[in-house]
Protein backbone atom coordinates (compact mmCIF):
# COMPACT_ATOMS: atom_id res chain seq x y z
CA UNK A 1 0.00 0.00 0.00
CA UNK A 2 1.15 3.30 -0.76
CA UNK A 3 1.23 6.15 1.37
CA UNK A 4 -1.91 8.54 1.75
CA UNK A 5 -1.80 11.93 2.45
CA UNK A 6 -3.56 13.24 5.61
CA UNK A 7 -5.69 16.37 6.69
CA UNK A 8 -6.65 17.87 9.85
CA UNK A 9 -10.60 16.51 8.80
CA UNK A 10 -8.73 12.74 7.71
CA UNK A 11 -6.31 12.63 11.08
CA UNK A 12 -9.17 11.80 13.65
CA UNK A 13 -11.31 9.90 11.91
CA UNK A 14 -8.18 7.47 10.73
CA UNK A 15 -6.35 7.21 14.05
CA UNK A 16 -9.67 6.40 16.21
CA UNK A 17 -11.37 3.67 13.81
CA UNK A 18 -12.14 0.46 14.83
CA UNK A 19 -8.91 -2.02 13.91
CA UNK A 20 -7.19 0.66 12.97
CA UNK A 21 -3.16 0.73 12.57
CA UNK A 22 -1.75 4.21 11.13
CA UNK A 23 1.82 5.75 10.93
CA UNK A 24 1.99 9.26 10.77
CA UNK A 25 5.21 10.53 8.90
CA UNK A 26 5.04 14.63 9.81
CA UNK A 27 7.25 16.21 6.94
CA UNK A 28 7.73 18.98 4.69
CA UNK A 29 9.18 19.48 1.12
CA UNK A 30 12.01 21.81 2.10
CA UNK A 31 13.48 18.91 4.71
CA UNK A 32 16.39 17.11 4.15
CA UNK A 33 16.03 14.15 6.35
CA UNK A 34 12.52 13.86 5.83
CA UNK A 35 13.26 13.54 1.91
CA UNK A 36 15.38 11.35 3.63
CA UNK A 37 13.25 9.32 5.19
CA UNK A 38 10.17 9.32 2.64
CA UNK A 39 11.77 6.42 0.24
CA UNK A 40 11.96 4.50 3.62
CA UNK A 41 8.73 5.53 4.65
CA UNK A 42 7.17 4.35 1.20
CA UNK A 43 9.33 0.84 1.06
CA UNK A 44 8.13 -0.10 4.44
CA UNK A 45 4.57 1.03 3.56
CA UNK A 46 4.54 -1.80 0.36
CA UNK A 47 5.07 -4.70 3.01
CA UNK A 48 2.56 -4.03 5.57
CA UNK A 49 -0.76 -3.30 3.28
CA UNK A 50 -3.25 -4.03 6.61
CA UNK A 51 -1.17 -0.84 8.34
CA UNK A 52 -2.18 2.81 6.75
CA UNK A 53 1.14 4.62 6.12
CA UNK A 54 -0.29 8.72 6.02
CA UNK A 55 1.86 11.98 5.48
CA UNK A 56 0.55 14.97 6.89
CA UNK A 57 2.81 18.51 5.28
CA UNK A 58 3.60 20.31 8.19
CA UNK A 59 3.30 23.62 6.04
CA UNK A 60 -0.24 22.77 4.28
CA UNK A 61 -1.24 21.61 7.51
CA UNK A 62 0.13 24.04 10.17
CA UNK A 63 -3.17 23.57 12.55
CA UNK A 64 -3.03 19.89 12.44
CA UNK A 65 1.09 19.78 13.21
CA UNK A 66 0.23 21.86 16.07
CA UNK A 67 -2.50 20.10 17.46
CA UNK A 68 0.34 16.89 17.56
CA UNK A 69 3.13 18.97 19.53
CA UNK A 70 5.23 18.32 16.30
CA UNK A 71 8.50 20.73 17.42
CA UNK A 72 11.00 19.19 14.78
CA UNK A 73 10.56 16.85 11.55
CA UNK A 74 10.41 14.38 10.34
CA UNK A 75 8.39 12.81 13.31
CA UNK A 76 6.74 9.35 13.07
CA UNK A 77 3.49 9.17 15.37
CA UNK A 78 2.14 5.33 15.69
CA UNK A 79 -1.56 4.60 16.13
CA UNK A 80 -3.04 1.71 16.81
CA UNK A 81 -7.13 1.48 17.68
CA UNK A 82 -7.04 4.98 18.60
CA UNK A 83 -3.65 4.92 21.22
CA UNK A 84 -0.83 6.58 20.81
CA UNK A 85 2.06 4.14 20.69
CA UNK A 86 5.62 5.71 19.74
CA UNK A 87 6.12 9.37 18.70
CA UNK A 88 9.78 10.35 17.80
CA UNK A 89 11.35 12.98 16.35
CA UNK A 90 14.02 12.10 13.48
CA UNK A 91 14.02 9.49 10.24
CA UNK A 92 14.68 5.96 11.46
CA UNK A 93 16.56 3.50 9.35
CA UNK A 94 14.18 0.76 7.88
CA UNK A 95 15.28 -1.37 10.29
CA UNK A 96 14.42 0.05 13.12
CA UNK A 97 10.67 0.98 11.29
CA UNK A 98 10.01 -2.43 10.86
CA UNK A 99 11.01 -3.33 14.51
CA UNK A 100 8.92 -0.42 15.97
CA UNK A 101 5.65 -2.22 13.72
CA UNK A 102 6.77 -5.71 15.27
CA UNK A 103 6.54 -4.52 18.42
CA UNK A 104 3.26 -2.57 18.08
CA UNK A 105 1.75 -5.88 15.90
CA UNK A 106 2.96 -8.01 19.66
CA UNK A 107 1.19 -5.82 22.01
CA UNK A 108 -2.20 -6.79 23.60
CA UNK A 109 -3.90 -3.72 23.45
CA UNK A 110 -6.62 -4.61 25.24
CA UNK A 111 -3.94 -5.06 28.33
CA UNK A 112 -2.36 -1.72 26.75
CA UNK A 113 -5.89 0.13 27.33
CA UNK A 114 -6.26 -1.46 31.13
CA UNK A 115 -2.91 0.29 31.93
CA UNK A 116 -3.46 3.49 30.35
CA UNK A 117 -7.19 3.23 32.29
CA UNK A 118 -5.39 2.30 35.41
CA UNK A 119 -3.26 4.71 34.91
CA UNK A 120 -5.66 7.57 34.34
CA UNK A 121 -8.18 6.69 37.30
CA UNK A 122 -4.58 6.47 39.64
CA UNK A 123 -3.80 10.53 38.11
CA UNK A 124 -7.44 11.64 37.83
CA UNK A 125 -8.60 13.50 41.45
CA UNK A 126 -12.05 12.95 40.93
CA UNK A 127 -11.29 9.15 41.86
CA UNK A 128 -11.49 7.11 44.34
CA UNK A 129 -8.74 5.01 43.15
Amino acid sequence: MSTVAFTKGDFEAAITADNSFVLVDFWAEWCGPCRQFGPIFERVSDKHPDITFAKVDTDAEQELSAMAGIKSIPTLMMFRDGVLLFNQAGAAPESALEDIIAQARGLDMNAVRAELDAMSAEHDPGTNA
